[in-house]
């Protein structure tokens, strides 16, 4: 009888944690809820809300979806071998005024 060793797989959550998480600062992610009349075919941004968590109480509310958008620039950096290369990097979001 043969046995299979090695690491066990991740579970589902960590992974869609990992993935979630990975390369996205938070800080930079903007919550929105949907223009009035706006469709999810032609989703329109419409008020922009302070956190996740307003965004998905007030998305649960109204019974339509939120956005989150993740604003990048691109920028160059020098890897190990001193060649350039252009890599992305997080513009921070500016804080809400109601």
């Amino acid at each position: 009888m043969e046995t299979k060793s090695g690491p066990a797989a991740p579970q589902p959550t960590t992974a869609r944690r990992n993935r979630r998480n990975g390369n996205n600062d938070d800080a930079s992610v903007r919550y929105f809820l949907p223009k009035p009349g706006s469709s999810t075919a032609t989703p329109e941004l419409g008020q922009e809300v302070a956190s996740e968590g307003e965004a998905l109480i007030q998305a649960f509310k109204s019974g339509q979806p939120f956005y989150t958008v993740t604003a990048w620039k691109a920028v160059p950096e020098v890897n190990g071998s001193g060649s350039p290369v252009i890599v992305k990097q997080a513009v921070a979001s500016k804080p809400i005024q109601s």
